[in-house]
């Protein structure tokens, strides 16, 4: 049996598709409780049907895409999003449910907004955050609300824009590069006071290290990985820290200096007996 032939991808399409699936801001990502155990919850990361609109108008344009529901006699509605990729016009079809809301306008349109986010996710529009680790938070039981932003990883950070190349020098001079002075460790220095060589190094030690002050209960866990990630990504670096290379090795070291001094000057002092 012959298989059938594997058709090359049309890098205008692929280029389309990554564009449509990249991640969002983190506070463009909001939360709600998916289960609740006294004042702490189950976070679910969700985003507004607007937002998604907000990607299809900046990646395809407006004249690229359209939608069309269709109400179901059980009050659920079915979306089909048809967008123009290339030279050809693709559709994804999904279904949305109605809330809970009193008023049944309210209920409707909550099933109309879901039945976009659905269709939307089958472009890759938000599937990334399906894949986001369970997190469980402080939740408000009074007011119901979440009071903790859960922290947000790596692969749910967009990259950065216009990162900046190191400049090369010249071959006609090969300048020594001469070693930064070694400073004295402390504790708030990063995990060994020899700078990593590589950005898969500078990771693992991270992750020991976040470990380290988790245990001492400056932060939770994840938060200095996040903290730092997300100082790199608006200093113009990659949000995915195990490409990070030259300049960004000693910005991370200082990045966790500021975390872990804010941390232990955050962190209340023991109370003793009078």
């Amino acid at each position: 049996m012959n298989a059938e032939p594997v058709v090359p991808r049309d890098p205008q399409v692929q280029a389309l598709t990554t564009a449509l699936a990249a991640p969002f801001e983190p506070r463009e990502v909001k939360y709600k409780p998916q289960m609740v155990k006294n004042n702490r919850c189950l976070a679910m990361a969700y985003i507004d049907a607007r937002l998604i609109q907000d990607r299809l108008d900046e990646v395809l344009g407006v004249e690229n895409w359209e939608d069309g529901y269709r109400i179901l006699p059980d009050g659920s509605v079915v979306c089909r999003l048809r967008c123009k990729l290339g030279d050809r016009w693709i559709a994804k079809t999904d279904v949305g449910s109605p809330s809970e809301q009193p008023d049944g306008g309210d209920r409707l349109k909550a099933a109309f907004s879901d039945a976009l986010k659905r269709a939307a996710v089958k472009f890759g529009i938000g599937r990334y955050l399906y894949r986001l680790p369970a997190q469980w938070v402080d939740y408000d039981p009074v007011k119901k609300q979440i009071v903790q932003v859960p922290q947000m990883p790596a692969f749910g950070l967009p990259k950065a824009k216009n990162a900046p190349t190191p400049a090369k020098p010249q071959a006609a001079q090969s300048p020594k590069v001469e070693a930064p002075a070694k400073p004295q460790p402390t504790e708030a220095e990063a995990p060994k006071s020899i700078l990593p060589s590589n950005g898969q190094e500078l990771h693992r030690r991270l992750q020991d290290y976040d470990a380290k002050l988790a245990a001492q209960k400056l932060c939770q866990r994840g938060q200095l990985l996040a903290h730092v990630t997300q100082a790199g990504v608006k200093a113009g670096f990659t949000a995915n820290m195990s490409d990070w290379t030259g300049p960004a090795i000693p910005f991370a070291v200082d990045a966790v200096k500021e975390f872990e001094q804010s941390a232990r000057q955050a962190k209340p002092e023991p109370r003793t007996a009078a």
